[in-house]
């Protein structure tokens, strides 16, 4: 099969993580016959730079006619220590999800064995933890409408969700969790929030579509203070944009890692897929930033082509690099010695193409010690 992948590389680390997920994708397109065809494209710090603009038109054309979006990271220092900056690099990406109707965030949190010890919570707590939060990603407070009083003295932020916004997402969440544990949580604010008070009536609703999941309620400030008592109660997690982007972000640490989590942005025609872990701009041209999130978020991408056997592939080479303690500093595992962004890539591709090779052939072609026959 033939498939055209726009990639957004973007900024920071961005460029980097993301050609560790091209690699894995040619091992794919070697070992399962596909072409996967790249269409670059420029977002963020580096489009304004570059055009003035953090989101080019073409940028936008490229993706409207790809079968999947590819991107890597957002931001640049330069914006963030300037709030009175009017163009700023996140301006794309929001715009680009309004653009594309890209409605319906999904993060998956797992906590995977060989690296429980990495986590800052006990192993008894998080041991078996498995969440994919779905966070509603093109309405609420972020795109609501913005005032600023003449006297700078006050702001105001509008959030505003219809029953249209809430029920596309909450099919998408409870269509999921029928392949799952057959549990949504609806996080919100129910008691205080006009908006939440309308998420859960209309979540209430669709679960009547659902009669084999279970539907449960929890308070957003209550299901902050869950997720580190308890995280393993926790299936699907429904949620609004705001209350979403804190939940998710909070959920990373349960994996030891931010840098292992992937997230993939769902339209009706369009779907984009990244890690969450942001430019990171410390480690940007240092070869040294974690590019497992970047490659799992490249195989949630075949899975959305339906591409299942694929995905699974890149999801073992994953746990086996985890396994045999190929990773970045920010992990380290069993080895002592980190490896390099382009090592642990260059790892995840040559598994997937001799994936037969034994564990212990792996480990010394890591060390340099021999190569693949």
């Amino acid at each position: 099969m033939k498939y055209t992948i726009a990639v957004i590389p973007g900024d920071g680390i961005g460029p980097e993580v993301t050609n560790q997920a091209k690699k894995a994708l040619d091992a794919i397109a070697e070992v399962y016959d596909h072409i996967f065809l790249y269409e670059e494209a420029q977002m963020g710090a580096c489009a304004i730079e570059a055009t003035g603009n953090p989101l080019p038109d073409e940028t936008i054309k490229t993706c409207k006619n790809a079968d999947a979006i590819l991107f890597g990271a957002i931001g640049d220092p330069k914006y963030d220590k300037d709030p009175s900056a009017k163009v700023r690099p996140e301006q794309g990406l929001l715009k680009l999800r309004q653009t594309l109707g890209l409605f319906c965030n999904v993060r998956p949190v797992k906590a995977y064995d060989s690296l429980i010890k990495n986590s800052p919570l006990k192993r008894e707590i998080i041991k078996g933890t498995d969440i994919a939060i779905f966070r509603e990603l093109t309405g609420g407070i972020y795109f609501g409408k913005k005032e600023v009083s003449e006297d700078g003295k006050s702001a105001f932020d509008g959030c505003s969700y219809d029953v249209e916004e809430i029920s596309r997402i909450s099919h998408l969440a409870f269509k999921t969790a029928q392949t799952r544990r057959k549990k949504v949580t609806l996080v919100d604010k129910a008691n205080v929030l006009e908006t939440s008070r309308l998420w859960r009536k209309t979540v209430t609703e669709i679960a009547k579509q659902y009669k084999d999941v279970k539907l449960e309620f929890l308070f957003v400030d209550n299901a902050a203070m869950q997720l580190i008592l308890n995280p393993k109660q926790f299936d699907v997690i429904l949620t609004e944009n705001l209350f979403g982007d804190i939940i998710s972000d909070e959920a990373s640490v349960i994996g030891g890692s931010i840098g292992l989590l992937a997230s993939s942005s769902l339209g009706k025609r369009n779907a984009l897929f990244e890690p969450i872990h942001g430019s990171f701009p410390q480690a940007k041209g240092k070869d040294i930033a974690n590019p497992l999130a970047s490659i799992l978020s490249a195989a949630m991408m075949l899975e959305h082509l339906g591409l299942h056997e694929e995905a699974d592939a890149i999801e073992r080479a994953v746990e086996k690099s985890l396994l045999l303690g190929i990773t970045t500093e920010d992990i380290k595992g069993k080895n002592k010695y980190p490896a390099s962004t382009s090592k642990v890539g260059d790892f995840i591709a040559d598994y997937i193409s001799n994936q037969e090779d034994s564990n212990l052939n792996f480990k010394n072609i890591h060390m340099g010690q021999s190569t693949i026959i």
